[in-house]
């Protein structure tokens, strides 16, 4: 009897470890608050975040990523601009290093005020500093983002968005189409 109980309690304490570790340093269940990444997310859904992606600098544009905004609440946006780009709203249309991009994720009759790197809250030039990322809501007209909170640090990013799981019919790994 006392082997079978220790044997339990060996493999109760091997799933709790490894819990911790897939939680602390891959993968971690977020759940979307708001309206800020309609039509890509909605409210209550459910996601898996790989916060691996951050730690082997593999975060590009279009990727969704959560982040801590401050020291209460995460936040789920899309990267826009990374560290050394630069980026401009002109007329509704997204410029990045002077490139037109195709924002397929956007509802189209929403409208995006003009903007560039440099009328960013705390920017100093026209790019993008070293460690530091553009976000923005899909759902521009509803979103707080770098327009309003300034650049996210790197150091700030908790990883990127890789699976919606809930609700289940809407699973889904792809969110830049």
């Amino acid at each position: 009897m006392m082997k079978k109980i220790f044997e339990w309690l060996i493999a109760i304490i091997i799933a709790l470890v490894l819990l911790f570790i897939v939680r602390t340093f891959l993968f971690i269940g977020y759940v979307v608050d708001g309206e800020s990444m309609e039509p890509t997310f909605h409210d209550e859904d459910r996601l898996i975040v790989n916060k691996l992606v951050k730690n082997i600098g593999q975060i590009d544009n279009g990727d969704v990523i959560v982040f801590h905004a401050n020291k209460e609440a995460d936040f789920i946006k899309r990267v826009i601009g990374l560290p050394g780009d630069t980026v401009e709203m002109k007329n509704n249309k997204l410029y990045i290093n002077g490139t037109q991009v195709n924002e397929r994720y956007l509802n189209n009759d929403i409208k995006t005020d003009d903007f560039s790197t440099r009328t960013i809250q705390g920017s100093k030039s026209d790019v993008i500093p070293n460690g530091e990322y553009l976000v923005l809501g899909d759902n521009r007209s509803n979103s707080r983002d770098s327009r309003e909170i300034g650049f996210v640090h790197e150091q700030d990013i908790v990883g990127k968005v890789n699976l919606r799981y809930y609700p289940f019919n809407q699973i889904d790994v792809n969110f830049d189409k």
